[in-house]
């Protein structure tokens, strides 16, 4: 069943599984696209250093970037960022790195920025931002190494080692904030949108 009004699928710019089946799961007919941009790159040469800014300069680029090369169609990109103070937190490279980032956040509050946008022909046409505060719990290096593996590789695809809906939920003492901002995607506010558009039933 699928409460989606558009001729065509919608297009996420995205590879993430959890972002395209949080869609899906809402009953929107899905395309995933992703955006070949170097995100290192353009966040760079933004020289832009608030988290909020850079993850919603991201997924825009993602979103304008794919709607280019697809007439017509509506295009989510999105995006999210890790801040701990001033220090930002990227995908880590390794285990080593994984390991790091989790003693380094072990006891102390963090902050996940995650942005949505929408584009269409490359303008975009919606942008969002929602922040979670979540707050690790003291860890020994014997709990993390084991958290590391139990977790396996998926480490490597999120940002601060993590991922909430598996067995990263076992690192954290407290979270405020929406739980699909925390999964990187802010979905109500898209969701609004998109009704706006006439592009939902519901």
């Amino acid at each position: 069943m699928t409460v989606w009004r558009g001729e065509l699928p919608l297009i996420l710019a995205s590879q993430s599984a959890v972002r395209k089946s949080l869609l899906v799961n809402a009953g929107i007919a899905v395309e995933t696209i992703p955006a070949a941009i170097d995100e290192r790159a353009i966040q760079k040469n933004s020289g832009l250093s608030d988290p909020g800014k850079i993850a919603s300069l991201l997924a825009d680029e993602k979103a304008a970037f794919v709607s280019q090369h697809h007439a017509g169609r509506y295009v989510v990109g999105a995006d999210q960022t890790l801040a701990l103070g001033d220090k930002l937190f990227s995908k880590p490279a390794n285990r080593s790195a994984a390991e790091e980032q989790i003693a380094t956040l072990a006891g102390k509050t963090h902050d996940l920025h995650s942005a949505v946008s929408v584009a269409r022909d490359g303008v975009i046409l919606f942008s969002h931002v929602n922040v979670a505060n979540m707050t690790m719990r003291v860890l020994s290096g014997v709990q993390i190494a084991a958290y590391l593996d139990e977790a396996g590789d998926a480490i490597l695809a999120s940002v601060g080692a993590y991922q909430l809906e598996k067995s990263g939920i076992h690192l954290f003492d407290r979270i405020d904030g929406d739980h699909f901002t925390i999964l990187g995607l802010p979905l109500l506010p898209l969701l609004d949108f998109l009704r706006g558009e006439k592009l939902l039933t519901i």
